[in-house]
């Protein structure tokens, strides 16, 4: 097996592939429009995937969790990736976002700590009973690829690569 040649696969594709100079529009739409994803972390030789119901609102994902083995990775690696997908299997309908960026912990009752329980529609007084246990997420994304079948109806590729403004491309270790 030749890893590094079916690794390089998409890339090769995407020499030759049209972008939709609207891909991170259609992307950012995508995300608003669901609310679950597949949280990875890791460290070492420990890796963690977790569904966790997310919010998407000023260019980030927001998760809220009591807790878990994903805070460990986290403590030594802020570095993630979320699945987001529609689950269909009707050939010709992809539609999912793999996206990997860089995760924060938020204050808690920070002013937005507080914009995302809004956003959530979880009370202020709920989050203070939790006594701490309430733990916010902040994922900033850095690049995701995008997969849309219906980007084929439009004249694009159906997979899109989107690197955000700002965003440190390429590989991480911690």
């Amino acid at each position: 097996m030749d890893y590094e040649e079916a690794a390089r696969y998409w890339e090769k594709r995407d020499e030759h592939g049209t972008k939709a100079p609207d891909a991170r529009e259609r992307l950012e739409a995508f995300l608003a429009a669901r609310h679950v994803c597949a949280l990875a972390t890791g460290h070492g030789d420990a890796v963690r995937c977790t569904p966790i119901e997310y919010g998407w609102h000023d260019g980030a994902f927001w998760l809220f969790s009591e807790g878990g083995r994903k805070f460990a990775h986290l403590a030594h690696n802020p570095h993630v990736c979320l699945a987001v997908f529609d689950s269909s299997s009707e050939f010709g309908s992809l539609h999912s976002a793999q996206v990997q960026g860089t995760a924060t912990i938020v204050e808690p009752f920070s002013a937005a700590y507080l914009q995302a329980l809004a956003a959530k529609h979880i009370p202020e007084e709920a989050a203070r009973k939790a006594g701490g246990r309430l733990h916010l997420i902040k994922v900033v994304p850095e690049e995701a690829d995008f997969l849309d079948s219906s980007l084929r109806a439009d004249g694009y590729s159906v997979r899109q690569h989107i690197v955000f403004s700002g965003a440190f491309v390429g590989k991480k270790t911690s």
